[in-house]
């Protein structure tokens, strides 16, 4: 896709603005497994082309947002999100780019700033990103990072990030990177509008009291553990984000993950998902398929049973924003993939999208465009979207975390704080 200036890129921008209160898409985890069923194992460089070709897909059948993670060894191949992203922007028209996530304690915040901004360019504005701490320990050393300051770093490299968007001209020093004088970082984001920022987490409530702090989306990865872990996540999120005075804790921006396999008749997809289940890399060998769709979202069965377990989940976690889903990993051939995404984009989301807005609490607001966010800064009209730090007159850094006194680490829920 070539780049086009503000006047030409009117019509798309009109489109994206368009979007419904809630956006649906895929994740990937990027994962390089043996099909268990078959016996064969993909190249990475199959894999690299069979996420192009499920993310054009994901378009084709109606879906909003296609997101990569962030991973520096085997099995997974996605080292470079950015770089996977724009070759799919290259390739589609309407599909917001996202990860899910970009490693913001072991990767420079100069470089994510010119990265995205760069993404942002090249696809026209259909850029977002997902923060976050990752969940593999060795990352920290092998980028000459130490694990234990693992909190202290994504205050520090966050608050540098949002400085280097915006504002043109950078003087800064910190804990844990050189200073910085003078500095532009290029290019300056499009329309002068930065990348929305989502901030992921499975465990960690500083996180959540982060992304409150800046008046940034929260998006809590729900499928490894029980429901009720990221309902009170996310309801830390909210209280805090009204607390910050970026509006009541219903305007916060929510966003879930979930994991599905379907086939018309519930047994057939219980059949053919159990050896890709219980090989899988990350759960496989442990609880057994029906014990782990009982704790977490994980759902196989018909597009019904699907449809009827996510309408639900606005029970737990009240009105969000988006919604994405994993259906490409554990060895699925990508002709599976695909099956699964025409019943998810023909049979499922169209379902889902009337139904969640079915008594939607007018406070609540809609997904976060591009469009949206520069009519938000620039005005032509009010708008209900959020945008990150508007209502924040102070900065967040590593020596004086948050304006009043944070939350302690894990006092909300019992937990240790390790993690992301």
């Amino acid at each position: 896709m070539l780049w086009r200036p503000l006047e030409e890129r009117k019509h798309i921008m009109s489109e994206q603005a368009q979007t419904s209160g809630i956006q649906f898409g895929l994740f990937t985890v990027s994962d390089v497994t043996r099909n268990p069923v078959t016996g064969e194992t993909p190249s990475e460089g199959q894999k690299i082309k069979d996420a192009i070709t499920i993310a054009k897909h994901a378009e084709e059948v109606g879906l909003d947002v296609y997101a990569v993670g962030e991973h520096h060894n085997p099995p997974f191949w996605s080292s470079s999100p950015t770089t996977t992203l724009a070759a799919i922007a290259a390739q589609t028209e309407r599909l917001i780019l996202s990860t899910s996530t970009t490693l913001i304690t072991t990767n420079d915040p100069v470089k994510i700033a010119e990265d995205f901004a760069m993404l942002q360019h090249i696809s026209d504005g259909r850029t977002d990103l997902m923060l976050g701490r990752g969940n593999t320990g060795p990352v920290y050393p092998w980028f000459g990072k130490d694990i234990r300051q693992g909190l202290p770093l994504a205050i520090e490299n966050y608050a540098l990030l949002r400085k280097l968007w915006d504002e043109d001209v950078v003087d800064w020093e910190g804990k844990f990177r050189t200073p910085l004088q003078g500095f532009t970082s290029t290019p300056r984001p499009l329309d002068g509008v930065a990348p929305f920022v989502w901030h992921g987490s499975i465990r960690t409530p500083e996180i959540a009291e982060q992304a409150a702090y800046y008046g940034d989306g929260f998006f809590a990865n729900n499928i490894f553990w029980p429901k009720e872990h990221y309902q009170r996540l996310i309801e830390l999120y909210r209280q805090r984000y009204a607390h910050y005075g970026h509006g009541t804790p219903e305007q916060a921006i929510v966003g879930i993950g979930g994991q599905v396999f379907m086939r018309a008749k519930s047994q057939d997809a219980v059949n053919e998902f159990r050896p890709y289940f219980d090989n899988a890399p990350v759960y496989g060998h442990g609880p057994s398929m029906e014990d782990f769709t009982e704790m977490t979202p994980l759902t196989v069965g018909s597009p019904q049973q699907v449809i009827d377990r996510y309408a639900a989940m606005r029970d737990t976690f009240g009105d969000f924003q988006r919604q994405l889903f994993l259906i490409d990993h554990a060895g699925l051939p990508l002709k599976v993939v695909l099956e699964q995404l025409d019943i998810l984009g023909g049979e499922v989301v169209p379902v889902l999208r009337r139904e969640l807005m079915k008594n939607r609490s007018p406070q609540a607001p809609d997904a976060t465009t591009h469009a949206a966010r520069v009519k938000a800064v620039y005005g032509d009209g009010p708008s209900r979207q959020a945008v990150p730090g508007e209502n924040r007159g102070d900065n967040l850094t590593a020596g004086s975390p948050y304006q009043d006194t944070p939350v302690p680490a894990g006092a909300a829920f019992g937990l240790t704080g390790k993690g992301a």
